[in-house]
């Protein structure tokens, strides 16, 4: 925390920047943004727990203010945390140390929809589905919808690498993002110009795609934008276990299908989310999917599926449930009703893995984490012709507060021990923030050491989100 002098100080410099309208350090303020959509965080204010503060909030609306801010942070080695949209489900924002929180809600304009070469040009504090519907107006998607679009933006899905539902089909942001400019620790404003690709040398804005805040602050992003399909047809099949599952969708892409949405749910996935609806024989899994493209397109790539399917023992279920999903996709985030009480906590494992490991990952993951009495519901989402992600959803209720965030924990170091032991990774687009810190020497290996030198060499004097992505860690 900084002491008083400094804060006054710091905070009389940051309001002759910005004006006493966009500096705050008032209680209040600071409680309220003291938290993501990390369900710990969540569970901790819950049973009456303070959560660490930041000194000063700061709301710039400019690529300027925001590296006047950071030199003025680096003068004073104070910490700083970039907020987006508060909807990161790992502590990502958690101001652990204090410092400024800097509040990006500002920059919420779209700047430019260039349909000939179909981009669109942002500010990073866009929200997603402000930026969606804006599209959608004009005939176009981003292909880029998460669980949190309502509430996340642009900005935070950069920071995070993450994955939309449609990721099988349009990419995820790492594929999406053409262009970028990012200011670095020391203020210098960085502009990676919006080109298909490029041969000279590193393609350097990959290296901010996922620094969560660590390397600096994302301030405006060129992406790629779609023609909104003519129509989104729905299909879901039932399959006798996870390992026939897995064996279809591995024949649809191997077919050359690419279908926009695939969700594989477990038998017990399937017995929580599709049995309630639809009559599931016990011990089946869900297979949803879904086809963006012409009728006549669709007509042909789901011919297709259906063939694959049944020839492999499936059961045909028709449009409906995986309609449904979609139609509901929202509906846990906002928020979940596992999370809402006394010292119940629930969260979400989301890993990756390529076909040959995937299914280990996920016996290991379960076993590992149902020995500390959890329920555990998995289901694989986000496929590709080489792999795909598990989520691994668990619940656990304790009587008291230490026992629940303790069982909280091992379930968390055991579930990931295992993902890392079978080869598989311990996120696929969730990032890592502060839940997932601990583990990420382990998961790069000897590649983290290179990725600590870059942070010395752009953040010297760490003042850029520490604690999170295993860097900048205090005493």
């Amino acid at each position: 925390m900084i002491d008083t002098d400094t804060l006054e100080e710091l905070t009389d410099r940051l309001q002759s920047l910005l004006g006493p309208d966009y500096v705050t350090v008032q209680q209040t303020d600071k409680v309220l943004n003291a938290h993501d959509a990390w369900p710990l965080s969540e569970a901790k204010i819950r049973a009456g727990e303070m959560l660490p503060l930041a000194d000063i909030i700061v709301f710039p609306s400019t690529t300027r203010e925001v590296s006047e801010i950071l030199k003025i942070a680096n003068q004073f080695k104070v910490p700083v945390i970039p907020v987006g949209g508060g909807a990161g489900t790992c502590g990502g924002t958690l101001a652990i140390y204090g410092g400024i929180q800097l509040d990006m809600k500002r920059f919420d304009k779209i700047l430019d929809l260039d349909e000939t070469s179909m981009l669109v040009h942002v500010e990073a504090g866009v929200v997603g589905v402000d930026l969606e519907e804006y599209l959608n107006r004009h005939g176009y998607t981003s292909g880029h919808t998460p669980t949190s679009v309502r509430s996340s933006n642009v900005g935070g899905f950069i920071a995070t690498r993450s994955g939309g539902s449609m990721s099988s089909l349009y990419g995820k942001i790492e594929d999406l993002t053409l262009g970028l400019e990012f200011v670095l620790p020391n203020g210098e404003v960085i502009s990676c110009k919006s080109i298909p690709r490029h041969s000279v040398g590193p393609d350097l804005k990959q290296l901010f795609i996922g620094s969560e805040g660590t390397l600096g602050v994302i301030t405006e992003a060129t992406l790629k934008i779609f023609p909104l399909p003519e129509e989104r047809r729905f299909r879901s099949v039932s399959v006798p276990d996870v390992s026939t599952g897995l064996t279809v969708i591995r024949r649809i892409f191997r077919a050359g299908i690419t279908p926009s949405i695939i969700r594989l749910y477990d038998p017990e996935d399937t017995a929580f989310s599709v049995s309630t609806h639809f009559s599931v024989d016990e011990g089946d899994c869900m297979l949803m999917l879904a086809f963006d493209g012409t009728p006549a397109q669709n007509d042909l790539d789901e011919e297709s599926v259906m063939q694959i399917s049944l020839a492999d023992g499936a059961k045909d279920y028709g449009a409906e449930p995986a309609k449904r999903w979609w139609d509901h996709r929202y509906d846990m985030y906002y928020p979940s009703p596992f999370t809402t009480s006394g010292y119940a906590i629930g969260d979400t494992i989301d890993v990756v893995a390529t076909y040959d490991k995937l299914e280990q990952v996920y016996h290991a993951m379960k076993s590992a984490m149902e020995a500390h009495e959890a329920v555990v519901l998995s289901h694989f989402s986000h496929m590709y012709p080489t792999g795909g992600s598990i989520y691994m959803i668990f619940f656990t209720a304790q009587p008291d507060a230490d026992t629940a965030w303790a069982t909280y924990r091992k379930i968390w170091d055991d579930g990931v021990a295992a993902c890392l032991r079978e080869g598989g990774t311990m996120s696929h687009q969730h990032g890592v923030g502060l839940s997932r810190s601990t583990y990420t020497e382990n998961e790069l290996g000897s590649s983290f050491s290179v990725l600590k030198r870059i942070k010395q060499i752009l953040d010297p004097n760490e003042i850029m989100n520490p604690g999170k992505l295993g860097l900048g860690v205090r005493k």
